[in-house]
C-alpha cells in the first residue's frame, strides 16, 4: 500500500497542561519539540485548567475533531457566594452574596438539577461563534453577549468535600465544594458553577479545574511539558502511533484488501450488523465514528454509518 510522500503518519501525545499556558502555548512548545509545523490538539482548555491535553502530529491531527467530540471527565472546585464575569477565578467579581449556611441537601439538589440530559447556556467568554467573531472577543470590547442555550449531557456530577465559612479575598464568606464532572463534548464546567450557584441564590464560580480524561485518554498516559522536552532533548518524542490511537478512540472494523482499497477509495460499502463491544461493528450504526483496518492492522479510514453504508469521513490510506 502506498502512502503519499509528503503525508507524515504522525501520531498522539497526551500532555498534562500546566496552568497559565493556553491550548495554544501547548501546541507551539510541540512544534518544537516535534520538529514539525503539523500539530493540534482536541479540546481547548482555559489558562486557568489543568489537565489532559490530547495533541496530535502529522496526519494524526485528522483524528482530533473526532475525538474532540467524546466524553469528558473533570475534577473541579465550585465558589459558591461569588459570581465573576467569566464564571471562573480570572474573571472580576459582579456580584458577592456570601454562602456560609448552604446545606447538603440543597447542594444535593442543585446538583441533581443539572445532571442528565440539560440545556445549557455557554459562559459569555467562551469560543462559540456570534455573527463570525467569539464571543470573548465580543465581551472584551465591551458587548453584552446573549448566547443561546444547547441541550449537553452531564453524566455524573458528584460533591466530594464542602467547606464552608471560607473567606474569599475581599472577605465575603464564601463555600467551596469539590466536585467531579463526567459530561459530553460542549460542556462548560464554569457554566455549572454559575448555574448551580443560582439555583441555590448565592451566585457562583470555579476557582480550580483539571480535566483527567478524554474519551480513552486519561492522566495516567499524560507527560508533563518538562518531561517532554527532555524526551525531545534525547531520543526524541514519543508519539502513539496513528493506528494505536485510531484503534483506542473508535470502534475498530476490519476488513479485506479490496475492501480497504474500496473504502479507501471512497466507495460506500455496506457497514456490518451492530455487535456488542467495542470491536466489530461495536458502534457501526450511529454517528460515532469507526476505524476501518485493512490487512497488517493498517488504518484506512474513519467512516460514519449513513443509512447502513460507510460514508468517509478521513482518508488515511489509498490503495
Amino acid at each position: 500500500m502506498a502512502r503519499k510522500k509528503d503525508q507524515d503518519p504522525g501520531g498522539l501525545v497526551v500532555v498534562d497542561k500546566p496552568a497559565g499556558f493556553t491550548s495554544h502555548d501547548v501546541v507551539a512548545k510541540l512544534r518544537g519539540m516535534a520538529r514539525t509545523r503539523r500539530v493540534g490538539h482536541a479540546g481547548t482548555l482555559d489558562p486557568m485548567a489543568t489537565g489532559v491535553l490530547v495533541v496530535a502530529t502529522g496526519q494524526a491531527t485528522r483524528l482530533l475533531g473526532h475525538l474532540a467530540l467524546t466524553e469528558k471527565e473533570y475534577t473541579a472546585t465550585v465558589r459558591l457566594g461569588q459570581s465573576t464575569v467569566t464564571d471562573d477565578a480570572e474573571g472580576e467579581v459582579t456580584a458577592a452574596h456570601g454562602a456560609s449556611d448552604v446545606s447538603d441537601e440543597a447542594l444535593a439538589a442543585g446538583v441533581g438539577k443539572l445532571t442528565g440530559v440539560i440545556r445549557q447556556v455557554p459562559s459569555k467568554v467562551s469560543a462559540v461563534k456570534v455573527d463570525g467573531k467569539r464571543s470573548y472577543q465580543r465581551v472584551r470590547e465591551g458587548e453584552d453577549v446573549e448566547l443561546a442555550a444547547r441541550e449537553i449531557t452531564v453524566s455524573a456530577f458528584e460533591v466530594h468535600e464542602v467547606r464552608r465559612g471560607v473567606r474569599a479575598a475581599d472577605g465575603t464568606e464564601v463555600t467551596d465544594a469539590d466536585v467531579s464532572v463526567v459530561c459530553s463534548s460542549g460542556t462548560y464546567v464554569r457554566a455549572l458553577a454559575r448555574d448551580l450557584g443560582e439555583f441555590l441564590g448565592t451566585g457562583g464560580h470555579l476557582t480550580a479545574l483539571r480535566r483527567t480524561r478524554v474519551g480513552p485518554y486519561g492522566l495516567m498516559d499524560a507527560r508533563s511539558l518538562e518531561e517532554l522536552q527532555s524526551e525531545a532533548d534525547g531520543a526524541g518524542i514519543s508519539l502513539l502511533p496513528l493506528a494505536e490511537a485510531a484503534a483506542a478512540a473508535f470502534p475498530r472494523w476490519d476488513v479485506d484488501e479490496e475492501a480497504a482499497r474500496l473504502i479507501g477509495n471512497g466507495v460506500q460499502l455496506r457497514m456490518p450488523e451492530r455487535e456488542s463491544g467495542h470491536g466489530l461493528g461495536g458502534a457501526a450504526q450511529g454517528p460515532e465514528p469507526v476505524a476501518v483496518f485493512g490487512p497488517g492492522g493498517r488504518l484506512v479510514a474513519l467512516v460514519e454509518d449513513r443509512q447502513g453504508r460507510a460514508k468517509s469521513l478521513a482518508v488515511f490510506a489509498q490503495l
